[in-house]
């Protein structure tokens, strides 16, 4: 385990190589019932080079329409998300340290092209509870930085396996994944990585 000056936990090879394709299984089951698709930036419409999917009682999702939010149902399917993994419930309740259980999993894909601005997790009515991130297939180059945009930032790089928990001082950090290494993990049938992010909405 590591902790970063600004309170930020990562916990390399948290998973090991059965638990990582035991959840991947896992989650293909997921995006059979609640597929991936691409959302779009609030006010300017512009696609994210992700595409995403959500397991929980609430998704986040985002359109050009109504901005970003938490809803019970896929924007595209119309249909309730499906429950999370009971892998992932275990995983929120030996981490969080918080007493009420997940009420959403984010479930990003990105291929070798796709990356994510420094942005901040401040959807939610609830931000004392921490967001918990787990990393599958392809490694990142993940950058945080403190509550403020623009100041220092630190960078290191997230190998399938590798669990993230941003929490007290460091749950409303700015962060995000600066690129993805193709081709160095073979988890997954394809070049790319899964994020599975466990939040508390409410």
């Amino acid at each position: 385990m590591q902790t970063l000056e600004n309170g930020t936990i990562w916990l390399p090879e948290f998973f090991d190589r059965k638990a990582q394709e035991n959840l991947v299984e896992i989650i293909r089951k997921t995006v059979a019932v609640a597929p991936l698709y691409t959302p779009k930036m609030p006010k300017t419409g512009k696609p994210m080079s992700v595409r995403i999917t959500n397991c929980g009682e609430l998704g986040w999702v985002t359109d050009k329409e109504n901005g970003y939010r938490y809803q019970s149902t896929h924007p595209v399917t119309g249909k309730q998300w499906p429950k999370i993994p009971d892998i992932l419930k275990t995983l929120w309740e030996e981490l969080s340290d918080y007493p009420a259980p997940a009420e959403a999993c984010l479930i990003n894909f990105y291929d070798e092209h796709a990356k994510m601005g420094m942005h901040q997790d401040r959807d939610e009515s609830n931000l004392n509870a921490p967001v918990i991130s787990v990393s599958l297939g392809d490694a990142c180059l993940f950058r945080i930085g403190g509550t403020t945009r623009g100041g220092k930032t630190t960078s290191f790089k997230l190998q399938s396996g590798d669990v993230v928990i941003l929490g007290g001082p460091a749950r409303m950090a700015f962060h995000g994944v600066d690129k993805i290494y193709p081709n160095t993990s073979t988890l997954l049938k394809k070049t790319g990585r899964i994020n599975l992010t466990l939040r508390r909405v409410t």
